[in-house]
């Protein structure tokens, strides 16, 4: 069971009607303070990688970094955010709102952090002595000096991991407390830390200061958040950690969500693993191209996933099947009326964005044409993966945490058999096309079983919507591909600023072209935008954030 309850906070006590469409606009500025962090700090993000890739190209010393990072993503990833995402909200919330009990809240927080710390440490620990022997399970096609330097890098970024255990608690609280700024703000500092790392440390102390800008970056994540949860009246209270029923029922209530992660986390590694096997460079392509295609996934599927989150759980306990559609419809078609242009445009300009973003120092003209390709054919299930977060959450809010572990297990052998496949056809564009074959999967499945669980979807008005949205994106693609062949003669594409020039003068006609033809021919979905924008816009109808 993931979710008993997630009540939504800061809503005034009115009538059904007025309360419904509170909550609605609650979700639409909760989306947009998550969404313009999430910008932020891929943003920051990517400039991380570009100042890695021209310090480095994609050479050794940056697949040696990134395969660093898979035991400590491992462990984490696994145990801190099954934990929070899964188990602690909900049940902090269920001590949150009874008055009285608000201490009983903090003590449940306390009592979350010590055993995560705990137990993340004592894995760290383990980990770090056996990682000589952990890393060449994870790049077996390392040479002894890459894998001896891998070794040394991940025992320092495991001491990350448990700065992320205590700090991940803290962004749970945030987030059941829809207080969004500065939890959205973390993972922005987080990226500061590791380019201070690569800027600064490194050149002082070698390729492990790399590292100790993770380490950094881990410790700025956490203190970010902690004035917020401070202001919300946060209190350490240590008495009666272990025995606390609430730590207890998370324990339990985390085990089919870790499990879920836990198969996505064998599948990233994997990859990572054929990868190191393939040309050197190829862990860094992968990574450079999922850098740029989580970038619109994060902004539009996860921030709209996070904040409706609560709406849909909410239909669930009142047995409210008609207004769970129509959360479900409204989200699904608001993330596809973004999502596919955007799915188009990095289609058409994968390699101008690759070259511009990350075309300095040592990343070369082969890296960008490899690491392009990659993007292109990620971007094919851009909107698949945008999708998987809501569609996740669904089964979620309806108390069923087992569906999207078993359709993740299908997708994760999918993924897994045709890497190995087609990596000795394509190299790391095999990779790339395996992923995206196994996403659209894992979204086709979900939609399915929701379908067959709930019933109709509004899958009228959805599919509707979607014919609507591809005539737009094939009138921007029409518009983009014709405008960069017209521009080949006015700009030097042997220079980022030509690139940029061309690509962006392509993208902007054809933006201004999908709005047109939306506004032309899709009413329904004009409505919807302009109806976005004025909620976004009132004043009156932004307290969300709360502090």
């Amino acid at each position: 069971m993931l979710v008993a309850i997630i009540p939504v906070c800061y809503y005034p006590s009115v009538g059904d009607s007025s309360l419904h469409q509170t909550r609605l606009r609650s979700v639409t500025a909760g989306a947009l303070i998550i969404a313009v962090g999430f910008v932020l700090s891929k943003v920051v993000g990517l400039v991380r990688t570009s100042v890695l890739l021209a310090r480095f190209g994609a050479g050794d010393a940056t697949d040696v970094y990134l395969a660093a990072f898979k035991v400590p993503d491992l462990i984490f990833n696994i145990l801190v955010l099954g934990a929070l995402s899964a188990a602690f909200i909900p049940v902090f919330l269920q001590y949150w709102n009874h008055g009285d009990e608000q201490p009983g809240a903090w003590q449940l927080a306390s009592g979350l952090m010590v055993v995560l710390v705990l137990t993340i440490g004592g894995l760290a620990a383990v980990a770090a002595a056996f990682a000589p022997q952990l890393v060449p399970l994870i790049a077996p096609g390392f040479d002894a000096a890459k894998q001896s330097a891998t070794v040394g890098l991940t025992r320092i970024m495991l001491l990350a991991t448990v700065l992320f255990a205590f700090s991940n608690v803290l962004s749970g609280i945030l987030t059941a407390l829809r207080r969004f700024l500065a939890y959205s703000l973390a993972p922005l500092f987080y990226n500061v830390g590791i380019i201070f790392g690569i800027v600064v440390l490194e050149p002082v102390l070698g390729i492990a200061g790399l590292a100790w800008g993770v380490v950094l970056g881990a410790a700025l994540h956490l203190l970010i958040q902690l004035p917020a949860v401070i202001r919300a009246g946060f209190r350490f209270r240590p008495r009666g950690l272990f025995g606390h029923t609430g730590v207890r029922k998370i324990l339990k209530l985390m085990a089919p969500r870790t499990l879920g992660l836990a198969v996505s986390q064998v599948e990233q590694t994997v990859s990572v693993i054929i990868a190191s096997t393939l040309a050197v460079g190829s862990v860094t392509v992968l990574a450079a191209a999922n850098d740029l295609q989580t970038f619109s996934i994060n902004v539009v599927g996860v921030s709209m996933a996070i904040s409706v989150f609560p709406l849909f759980s909410q239909a669930f306990i009142e047995k409210d099947t008609r207004k769970f559609a129509e959360h479900f419809s409204r989200s699904v078609r608001r993330i596809l009326l973004l999502i596919v242009p955007i799915s188009v445009l990095l289609l058409l300009l994968r390699a101008h964005i690759v070259r511009v973003i990350f075309g300095f120092g040592q990343f070369d003209w082969e890296d960008t044409i490899l690491t392009a390709q990659a993007l292109g054919i990620f971007a094919l299930s851009l909107f698949a993966q945008s999708l998987i977060p809501v569609l996740a959450r669904s089964f979620y809010a309806l108390q069923d945490t087992f569906t999207p572990v078993k359709v993740s297990v299908v997708s994760v052998v999918v993924n897994i058999s045709l890497a190995i496949v087609f990596s000795r056809l394509w190299g790391v564009l095999g990779i790339a096309f395996a992923f995206s074959i196994a996403n659209l999967l894992q979204m086709s499945l979900l939609y399915a079983i929701l379908r067959i669980r709930v019933g109709d979807l509004d899958d009228a008005y959805v599919l509707r919507s979607t014919s609507r949205v591809l005539f737009a994106s094939a009138g921007l693609a029409a518009v983009v591909w014709l405008m960069l062949r017209v521009l080949v003669a006015g700009v030097d594409q042997a220079t980022r600023i030509g690139l940029f020039l061309q690509a962006g003068v392509a993208g902007i006609l054809g933006i201004i072209v999908y709005v047109g033809l939306i506004l032309l021919f899709a009413p329904d979905e004009a409505t919807m935008v302009r109806n976005w924008l004025k909620r976004l816009l009132r004043p009156e109808r932004r307290r969300v954030e709360g502090s």
